[in-house]
């Protein structure tokens, strides 16, 4: 690698997306593995799925062993555009409006506020019914 590294766009490295011929992007470096997708221990769907992407967390995430990592320097075929690469999003979850205690005090309020006349009308109705009959 003492010459100039090749620059490939992510658009470029999507090209290579074949089992005859595939390119993978890992920690900002693409890699030709078409020679290594026979003997990859996770099976050449792994690797074939990883194309056209940065692939970099899927590598991380299964914890290739240091022997894995030396070889594929062999597979090095340049460097990627960082800036073809779409930058992650962070998930932020939806807003939800706030629970406010206050709420459920105010709607018993306004029970009541309706309630509260309604029963002392029905009272008064049926004292004076109770005490006409008498």
């Amino acid at each position: 690698m003492g010459e100039e590294a090749k620059i490939f766009t992510l658009s470029e490295v999507s090209e290579h997306n074949q089992a005859h011929d595939c390119w993978i992007v890992i920690n900002a470096k693409v890699y030709n593995v078409t020679k290594f997708l026979e003997d990859h221990p996770g099976g050449d769907e792994v690797l074939l799925s990883s194309t056209g992407k940065d692939a970099t967390d899927d590598f991380e995430d299964v914890g290739h062993s240091e022997s894995a990592r030396e070889m594929m320097e062999q597979y090095y075929v340049g460097e990627i555009d960082p800036t073809t690469i779409p930058k992650k999003t962070k998930y932020t979850p939806p807003k939800q409006p706030h629970y406010n205690q206050d709420k459920t005090s105010e709607f018993i309020i306004k029970i009541l506020q309706f309630l509260v006349p309604i029963a002392i009308l029905g009272l008064a109705v049926g004292i004076r019914i109770y005490t006409k009959s008498g």
